[in-house]
C-alpha cells in the first residue's frame, strides 16, 4: 500500500514537471508571436508612411511643373531670367578673368623677353667692349714691345768701341779696362741730341764721366750722354722727342780727360748696359 502512494507520489510530480514545462514554452512561443506580430505591423507602417511621402512628392512635383507650364509671364520667368543673367554674368566675369590673366601672362612674358633682350643685349656690349678693349691693350703692347730705333745723338766717328767681355787701353789711367759705352769724335759745344722720345730722368756731374744727362725711354731702355759741357736745354722730369736737343759736348770726363773731345753715350735695357752699335739705326 505504502509502496502504491509512492509510486502515485511520484508519478504525480513527474506529470506536474511536465505541465510545468509544457506552460513555459508555450508562453515563450507566444511571446515570440506577438513580438513577430508587432514587429511585422511596425514594418508596414513604415513602408506606407514611405509610399505616402513618395506620392507627395510626386504630386507637389507635378503641381510645380504645372505651375511653371502655366504662369510663362509670371515669377518663373522673371527666376529664370535672374538666374539666366547671373549664368550670362558669371560668364563675362570668367571670360573677363581670363582675358584678364592672358593680359597679365602676355605682359609678363614681354617684360621677360624685354628683360632677356636687355641683359643679352648688355651682355653683347659688354663683351664686344671688352675685346676691343683687350683688342686695344693687345695692339698697345704690341706698340711698345716693338724694338726702338734709336739715332746717334751727334754726328762723328766712333773712336772707342763697347768693350764688355775683352779689355780696352784707357789713355787716361794708362791701363786696360773694360767700356760699358761708345765714345762718339766730336768738336766741343757741339749740340747732342736725344736719341729716342723719352723724359728726363737725370742731370748730374758724375764723378768718373762728367755731366751726364740720362732720358728714359719706353720698353724699360735709358740712354746716358756724358762728357757734357752744358745741358742747358732741358730740365729733370721734362718730355723730349727724338732728336731734340739736350746739350752741347765737353771734355769733363776725369775718366776720359786724356782723349779728344768726344761725347761718351750708353744704353741700358733693364738698367743693363747693352751695345749702343746694335741699337743705332744709321
Amino acid at each position: 500500500m505504502r509502496r502504491e502512494l509512492r509510486k502515485n507520489d511520484k508519478n504525480k510530480s513527474v506529470s506536474d514537471k511536465i505541465i510545468m514545462y509544457s506552460g513555459i514554452g508555450v508562453t515563450i512561443l507566444a511571446i515570440i508571436v506577438i513580438g513577430l506580430l508587432m514587429y511585422s505591423k511596425s514594418l508596414n507602417d513604415d513602408v506606407r508612411e514611405g509610399t505616402m511621402t513618395l506620392e507627395q512628392m510626386a504630386k507637389i512635383a507635378g503641381n510645380t511643373t504645372e505651375n511653371q507650364t502655366g504662369n510663362t509671364t509670371g515669377n518663373s520667368t522673371s527666376v529664370s531670367t535672374e538666374i539666366g543673367k547671373s549664368v550670362e554674368e558669371a560668364k563675362n566675369e570668367i571670360d573677363k578673368n581670363t582675358s584678364n590673366q592672358i593680359n597679365t601672362n602676355n605682359a609678363k612674358t614681354n617684360t621677360k623677353a624685354n628683360t632677356t633682350n636687355t641683359k643679352s643685349a648688355t651682355n653683347t656690349n659688354n663683351i664686344t667692349n671688352t675685346a676691343q678693349t683687350n683688342s686695344n691693350t693687345i695692339e698697345k703692347t704690341e706698340e711698345n714691345k716693338k724694338e726702338l730705333e734709336f739715332q746717334k745723338p751727334v754726328e762723328g766717328e766712333i773712336v772707342k768701341e763697347y768693350a764688355k767681355d775683352n779689355l780696352i787701353y784707357s789713355s787716361t789711367l794708362e791701363e786696360w779696362t773694360t767700356h760699358m759705352g761708345i765714345d762718339i769724335k766730336a768738336d766741343k759745344t757741339t749740340v747732342v741730341k736725344s736719341a729716342e722720345a723719352g723724359t728726363i730722368k737725370s742731370i748730374k756731374n758724375d764723378p768718373r764721366y762728367g755731366l751726364t744727362i740720362v732720358v728714359e725711354h719706353e720698353n724699360g731702355f735709358q740712354t746716358v750722354y756724358a762728357n757734357l759741357l752744358t745741358s742747358e736745354f732741358v730740365v729733370e722730369g721734362e718730355k723730349v722727342e727724338k732728336g731734340q736737343s739736350l746739350g752741347t759736348i765737353g771734355n769733363t770726363a776725369i775718366f776720359e780727360s786724356a782723349d779728344e773731345p768726344h761725347l761718351h753715350f750708353e744704353i741700358l735695357k733693364d738698367s743693363i748696359q747693352v751695345d749702343p752699335s746694335i741699337y743705332i739705326k744709321e
